[in-house]
């Protein structure tokens, strides 16, 4: 028989099983919500900052030239900052390094005065008692860092690092170089050209946080940064210095209002020098202008003048048969079939001008006739053979020049393209032109970027230039012969004679254009181009002045191109001329 106390524990049992398993069944719904019905949900807010994380920035390549001299680099520096409210509550609890002590540390390594430094914060509290934020010093060095740092009052100093672009050689260069805005972008120049190698890509780090903040274990994720790479320059810093200085000497003597130089090897084509004046140092854009922040030797196009005489001659020779002793009777001034115009330089009588006279002297009459003895079309040929109307590198701001189609020339133009005017060039396709006469008739693409070198050390070689023969060698070696005869018969002859050296010259004077379908009256650009050694040609030097006032005709280039060619001889231990020049060839047949 059940006695009542056993009826009752035997309830009581039931009853505790029964709440049991409602809390079971409670549990197990709940987690059916959770982890079935509302899992989205609850994961969405649990990991409500998934994704979290920071970037890991990459540093930007550095810029080399030929040699391996830096020309540009990143480096870290850092910003200083103070608390002026943390300073004053310090100063309360009576520290082991009182403020006015501090402050002297503070300034004897940012390079300023305790006064001035306390003055930074005493202004900053005059402004608000509250002031969190007291710009101390920028751009400090990682040596700066470290001293700062040591001081122990990071209560209130605070160091923030940053990347920065420095050209440790200045102005040297600057113009090719180009430089970066304030976000970093890259502006102008080889920086801008060869981003792809320059840049860095970012790394990054990752990780989940919970809705309270904490990291959840292993779920970190670290993508390392990759460097930018190495642009390696063909450009030869040594010379690019001594021509920088030499070009604006000469340019400000001759009271021009901008000169460059450019330097081209001739059997590679590569571009050795680009000087220029006035010139821009990348540190400090505040100092240089908008229109001297980019190279003038890639962004201005000018007439060529005379210097293209050699081309009109290469057209004739190949489209007419004629030889450097091809004769045509030119007075200086003439008035053609067509009613054309045609004036000389000078006052002459009408001479029997060779073609090697006709350079020599300059004749503008007599390239008109020995030019006009083939079709307008062969020259036209051969001024885009040459390289006119066609970029050299694609360089930032690079212009092309400007070449008119046939069709576009009247009866003046005719005439006056045999004479380097009716389209313009930069100072780079004039050397290409050049470049092709001294290589035997090869023309190369005229090249800046030697190679990248990623930063795991990968080396990728810039393309190769192309090559093309766009003239046979006799007539390269028949030019070649004239224009020595110009450098020693010309009127520039003393002035340009670099000692031990056999050289080639032509000069240009280009009128300048009004902006207005004319030409200012009496300001020409002027230019000089030549190569030596002429018995094995090395180098192609073109020397530009806008604008000289001293002297305004293209004799205004001469002492440059002498002191640069010298200079080039000696920076390369080019080895002196070893064989005689031919015999002078006649002006007059």
């Amino acid at each position: 028989m059940t006695t009542r106390a056993t009826r009752g524990s035997r309830r009581r049992t039931v009853v505790a099983l029964a709440v049991i398993l409602s809390v079971l069944v409670a549990f197990v719904v709940r987690l059916i919500d959770i982890q079935v019905v509302s899992a989205d949900e609850h994961v969405s807010q649990s990991l409500e900052h998934i994704g979290a994380g920071s970037t890991i920035p990459g540093q930007r390549g550095s810029i080399v030239d030929a040699g391996g001299t830096v020309l540009a680099s990143s480096v870290m520096v850092y910003d200083a900052q103070l608390s002026p409210q943390v300073i004053m509550l310090v100063e309360e609890k009576d520290p082991a390094l009182p403020w006015a002590e501090a402050s002297e540390k503070i300034a004897a390594i940012t390079g300023q005065t305790g006064d001035e430094v306390r003055a930074l914060v005493a202004n900053a509290l005059a402004e608000n008692p509250d002031s969190q934020y007291a710009p101390l010093k920028k751009g400090l060095n990682t040596e700066q860092y470290i001293a700062l740092r040591d001081l122990g009052l990071g209560s209130y100093l605070s160091l923030k690092a940053r990347e920065t672009r420095v050209y440790p050689n200045g102005a040297v260069a600057g113009n090719v170089l180009g430089f970066l805005d304030n976000t970093g972008e890259a502006k102008a120049g080889v920086e801008q050209l060869e981003e792809s190698c320059l840049a860095p890509v970012d790394g990054e780090e990752t990780y989940r946080k919970g809705k309270d903040g904490v990291v959840i274990p292993g779920s970190e994720k670290v993508v390392d940064a990759v460097d930018g790479g190495t642009v390696q320059l063909t450009i030869n810093s040594d010379l690019q210095w001594y021509l920088q200085q030499m070009i604006g000497e000469e340019a400000q003597k001759q009271g021009a209002k901008a000169g460059t130089v450019t330097v081209v090897e001739v059997a590679t084509g590569k571009i050795r020098a680009a000087a220029e004046w006035p010139a821009m140092d990348p540190n400090d854009l505040d100092s240089s202008t908008p229109e001297t922040r980019y190279s003038q030797i890639f962004h201005r196009d000018f007439e060529p003048g005379s210097t293209f005489k050699a081309i009109t001659a290469a057209a004739a020779m190949e489209g007419a048969g004629l030889t450097p002793l091809s004769t045509v009777t030119a007075s200086s001034r003439e008035t053609f079939p067509n009613g054309a115009v045609v004036n000389d330089a000078f006052t002459h009588p009408a001479y029997n001008y060779t073609l090697a006279g006709g350079l020599i002297d300059s004749s503008n009459v007599a390239l008109s006739k020995f030019g006009t003895m083939v079709a307008p079309e062969v020259r036209y040929d051969y001024l885009q053979k040459f390289g006119v109307g066609e970029k050299t590198l694609d360089f930032p701001s690079e212009v092309s020049g400007l070449l008119h189609p046939v069709s576009d020339w009247d009866s003046q133009s005719l005439y006056t393209t045999t004479f380097g005017q009716y389209f313009t060039v930069t100072a780079p396709q004039l050397a290409g032109a050049y470049q092709a006469i001294a290589n035997g008739g090869e023309k190369i693409d005229l090249s800046l970027v030697e190679s990248c070198t990623g930063a795991d050390g990968t080396v990728v070689d810039a393309p190769k230039p192309q090559h093309e023969q766009i003239i046979a060698p006799q007539t390269a070696a028949d030019l070649t012969r004239m224009l020595e005869n110009v450098a020693v018969q010309g009127g520039n002859a003393d002035r340009i004679q670099v000692p031990g050296y056999r050289v080639t010259s032509k000069t240009g004077t280009a009128q300048v254009s009004d902006g207005n379908g004319g030409y200012k009256a009496g300001v020409y650009y002027t230019s000089m181009v030549g190569f030596a050694p002429v018995d094995d040609p090395q180098y192609v030097v073109v020397v530009t002045l806008d604008e000289p006032t001293k002297v305004v005709s293209s004799a205004a280039t001469a002492s440059a191109f002498q002191k640069a060619m010298t200079q080039v001889m000696k920076t390369y231990r080019v080895m002196p001329s070893s064989v005689p020049m031919d015999e002078l060839l006649p002006k007059f047949g």
